[in-house]
């Protein structure tokens, strides 16, 4: 291969390539064939293949993986080295290469990383490196480049050279002292720049004095040129790390900057965060709190105190926030609303109540916070001590914390709700915000003590209007919410005499939230009814009010619908007067909370010595954990401390723990203990359900005293069930002489002639209110003769407010039992009235024996059905029902009783869908009853031995099947009250 045309670099190339195969392959004799393939194996690869370039985030994400396994690995040395020596060779320079952290620096370290063998379990220790120290160029240049030139040193050459470094002496002097007491930057401009005229006589050698002391250089106008200052090495660091830079970067330019002293920087620190918004330090742009680029104090370096301010102007931007909020709702605002800031929808329309309250707790704090900031600036004027910027953060540091989390709190609760959503989901969502927020500091533990009081105090001012507008529903009957910010509204298109007002006068607000990393509020509320489920993504409402919901809903209608009835004892005299001497809810909440407070605080001797006994409890629970720890190899103190404080509540740990087995119970106690839930389990859940006891009783105790409920409830079961046995036997006998007299019974004046005579002989006060009804019935449905009773309907006016319980629904559930019992009732009748002729004719006795004993089988089926529905069914759960009316303590659980037991005697009477194959079966035996009672009227002679053979098969087969199903069910045990049934059935079943 001719050498003669290449390139230095093609030369290098080629041995070191030469070099690589010896090493990699071990043959050192150039000339062998084996040794030229590899050679001409590389060159090729060089020239013609193309590789990918390293993948830099690849190769970082490689390096940081192995910087995480060594310090899990606990070889800290190891991995501080791995970490500065990468990243030094990243910022490092290579030869024939620009810049760092290229491609180059990357695709080296990704060869390192490839040709590495397990870099964790590698001993390494690393070597000290010296490093090249730059010559300093001693050659002198001005003498090099003045050569052959005469210079004019003037007429006296002896004078020292002027430097630039050498400044004129301020006439005042240098002191961090420079308060301004009656005038600040946030005043107008115009009178900052009026010359001030000072006058002072010469009989006053104090006047110069005051007034270096007392009036500052207007630093905010226009940049100092000469500033006075320090050798000392601390006062004068800017100085030094710009000479530096100077030194070291050549392109380094050197900015103009504003010198101010560091009590300026912390006079303007406090006055930012006092909300003062015309500062020359921090300054505000769209609505944000920027940092002054060209701000310097001597003694830090620009990107030091930029750091620091920029720090600062964080928690600026959180007060300039939430005092512009604060300015919204209270009416003091003049500008625009700021960006991120949408508290109310309208101009014309005010803050509703819940964030009057939030911002009233706000500005308490606020006032207070800014009590501290003037006790730090009265401190600076005074000069009893020196008060540096670090000194004022650290002293400050509680309160921008509880900024911090306030700020937190606005943003989520306010500032990142939609502009147009509506005030019921506002307010829920700064109550969740607050509620969650506690709970979630709460579960820290010591740690957030601060916090979790703030809230604390933050949520009680919040909630007072909710709990207001609670007091004033469950008290006074009236839900009082004008700015629907409550999640219960009122309908106010149903009155409440009307019937439906126990179901359709209130509505349900639920929030829409979406579960995500964080969790934002969507623009979006679903009104539901109080008995309807939202079928969204998830529904929420005011978590602090959900254990006690039910109940204020239950007390709130109860106390509307007692105030609207004629009640015989309430006086208005009374009312007022026990009105006047009640205390609020709200009020009873915080005397509730102070002495749950107050009971901790009584005996602090007692606390010490308990925070002792515990600590020694600590450390005995610590060795007990340690030495179960090492039983498993597990020798880490740490967790063991962990373990000993997380059981040390349970009183009876040590002695499981010391046991032979370790067998630990929390099942009993929750290990982290919510002292909010708490709180509000004991102080606040308390007395909603008082309230509610109360309210829902006296609504009880009027609705069955006053207004008759159980007797209403008892007129229903004695017409619609015919437990009025006598009374319904004359009304349904009269229909059932019709039919079999062949006469027309379906007239309305007929049959409500024949219940008001019926009724009006035993219970005339119900005869009013009864009445009968025929609705029209398809034809198709009244092919058998069983259906001819079919749209007979019973009508009972149930007056208001018993109409809550006693609906239209309801009876139409009466109804179809009362059809059912009427039908069974018939057959009943028509085989209980059948007479019999007697005849010597042998033929014909044969065929009246044959129905005798039909007749017998068909009675026998009649009268089972009719004992297990009027024994079994109706009187057996009429007596569970009348015991929970009167266990039932408010009006909707007395209307899920009530519904319940229709439902109940509704599926036990066989009329549900799903089991109408059995319903068709009795109906198609009480069918053939009536056919048979028929052709019996009809006489002997009209009778054939085949229809005979037909009825009795037919009654054979649906016999059967009755019994069978009923036997399959029974044998299941998923309807035991068919067991009886069954039995009687199955007595009377011919064996073949």
């Amino acid at each position: 291969m001719s050498h003669a045309h290449w390139s230095k670099f093609e030369i290098e190339t080629e041995r070191e390539v030469k070099n690589l195969i010896r090493q990699i392959s071990g043959i050192q004799d150039e000339q062998d064939q084996n040794f030229q393939l590899a050679l001409k194996f590389t060159w090729s690869n060089f020239r013609f293949h193309r590789f990918l370039d390293a993948n830099s985030h690849k190769v970082q994400r490689s390096v940081n993986g192995i910087y995480e396994k060594l310090m899990v690995h606990s070889d800290l040395s190891k991995a501080d080295s791995w970490h500065r020596l990468t990243e030094e060779f990243l910022d490092s320079p290579l030869p024939n290469t620009e810049g760092t952290k290229t491609d180059v620096h990357h695709g080296l370290l990704a060869l390192l990383l490839h040709l590495s063998d397990s870099p964790l379990n590698s001993a390494y220790s690393e070597t000290a490196r010296l490093k090249e120290t730059e010559k300093e160029d001693s050659f002198d240049w001005a003498s090099y480049l003045r050569e052959g030139e005469d210079l004019d040193t003037g007429p006296y050459p002896d004078t020292p050279e002027w430097s630039e470094e050498e400044d004129s002496q301020d006439p005042l002097s240098r002191e961090d002292s420079g308060i301004q007491v009656d005038r600040t930057p946030q005043e107008d401009q115009e009178q900052v720049e009026k010359p001030a005229t000072v006058t002072w006589t010469v009989g006053e050698p104090d006047a110069r004095s005051w007034l270096e002391q007392q009036v500052v250089t207007p630093y905010w106008q226009t940049h100092v040129t000469h500033f006075p200052k320090s050798l000392h090495l601390h006062s004068n660091l800017l100085n030094i790390w710009d000479q530096h830079l100077y030194n070291t970067d050549p392109l380094y330019v050197p900015e103009e900057k504003a010198f101010v002293t560091e009590t300026q920087v912390i006079r303007e620190t406090l006055w930012l965060l006092s909300g003062v918004k015309k500062l020359f330090i921090f300054q505000h742009q769209d609505g944000k709190v920027v940092v002054r680029n060209d701000v310097a104090v001597t003694h830090l370096t620009h990107s030091c105190l930029q750091s620091v301010l920029e720090h600062i102007a964080v928690y600026g931007q959180a007060v300039f926030r939430l005092q512009s909020f604060i300015d919204e709702v209270t009416g003091y605002k003049t500008e625009p609303s700021p960006p991120g800031s949408s508290s109310s929808k309208k101009g014309s329309e005010p803050p509703f109540r819940t964030y009057q309250a939030f911002v009233w707790a706000l500005y308490k704090y606020f006032s207070s916070f800014k009590q501290e900031l003037t006790a730090i600036e009265r401190d600076i004027i005074g000069k009893d001590e020196t008060v540096t910027l670090s000194g004022v953060l650290d002293r400050l540091c509680p309160n921008l914390a509880q900024i911090k989390v306030l700020h937190r709190v606005f943003c989520t609760g306010v500032a990142e709700v939609p502009p147009e959503t509506p005030n019921v989901v506002r307010a829920s969502h700064l109550l969740n915000t607050l509620y969650k927020a506690i709970i979630e500091y709460d579960s820290v533990g010591e740690a957030s003590q601060q916090a979790v009081a703030l809230l604390f105090s933050l949520w009680t001012e919040t909630v007072r209007p909710y709990l207001e507008i609670v007091d004033e529903w469950i008290v006074h009957g009236h839900l009082f919410d004008p700015a629907k910010e409550f999640i219960i509204q009122r309908n106010k298109d149903v009155p409440v005499n009307h019937r439906d007002f126990w179901y359709a006068t209130y509505t349900l607000y639920s929030i829409s939230e979406s579960k995500e990393s964080e969790e934002k509020l969507s623009d979006t509320a679903s009104g539901s009814s109080t008995g309807e489920q939202g079928s969204r993504s998830q529904l929420t409402m005011v978590s602090f009010l959900k254990p006690v919901l039910k109940q204020i809903i239950m007390a709130g209608k109860s106390m509307q619908l007692l105030k609207n009835l004629d009640c015989k004892e309430t006086e208005p005299t009374d009312s007022t007067t026990r009105d006047a001497e009640r205390k609020s809810l709200y009020t009873l909440f915080l005397e509730s909370v102070q002495s749950r407070l107050r009971c901790r605080e009584e005996s602090p001797v007692a606390t010490v010595t308990e925070q002792q006994a515990t600590k020694q409890s600590l450390i005995k629970m610590q060795s007990i954990v340690a030495q179960h720890l090492q039983m498993d190899d597990v020798h880490d103190p740490l967790l063991a401390i962990n373990f000993a404080r997380l059981y040390l509540e349970q009183s009876d740990f040590h002695e499981r723990f010391s046991g032979g087995d370790v067998v630990v119970d929390r099942s009993s106690e929750s290990v982290t203990c919510q002292t909010f839930e708490l709180t509000l389990r004991s102080c606040l859940y308390p007395h909603i359900r008082q309230r509610y006891i109360e309210c829902c009783g006296n609504l009880m105790t009027t609705l069955k005293k006053d207004y008759r409920l159980l007797e209403y409830l008892q007129a229903m079961r004695n017409y619609f069930l015919l437990e009025a046995g006598d009374t319904m036997y004359d009304f349904y006998t009269a229909i059932f002489d019709k039919v079999l007299e062949k006469e027309s019974w379906q007239q309305l004046s007929f049959l409500n002639v024949q219940l008001q005579e019926a009724v009006g002989q035993r219970h005339l006060e119900d005869s009013s209110r009864l009445s009968i009804f025929l609705e029209t019935i398809d034809p198709s449905r009244k092919k058998q003769p069983i259906n001819n009773l079919d749209g007979l309907i019973l009508s009972y006016k149930v007056p208001w407010p018993v109409d809550i319980v006693i609906s239209s629904e309801c009876q139409k559930i009466y109804n179809q039992v009362f059809l059912l019992l009427l039908q069974i009732k018939w057959a009943k009748y028509s085989l209980d009235t059948l007479r019999f002729k007697v005849t010597t004719k042998e033929p014909i006795n044969q065929q009246i024996h044959r129905m005798f004993l039909l007749r017998v089988k068909l009675m026998h089926f009649v009268n089972s059905l009719h004992n297990y529905i009027v024994t079994r069914i109706l009187h057996s759960t009429g007596l569970e029902f009348q015991h929970q009316v009167q266990e039932a303590k408010d009006l909707d659980q007395l209307i899920k009783i009530h519904y319940r037991y229709l439902s109940t005697i509704h599926d036990r009477c066989l009329l549900r869908e799903k089991v109408s194959f059995v319903k068709e079966a009795i109906m198609k035996v009480l069918n053939l009853v009536l056919i048979f009672s028929d052709r019996w009227q009809a006489g002997f002679g009209a009778w054939k031995i085949e229809s005979i053979d037909k009825m009795e098969s037919d009654f054979k087969n649906c016999h059967m099947f009755l019994v069978t199903i009923l036997n399959k069910a029974v044998c299941r045990g998923s309807f035991p009250h068919l067991e009886s049934l069954a039995l009687s059935l199955m007595a009377g079943f011919e064996q073949c």
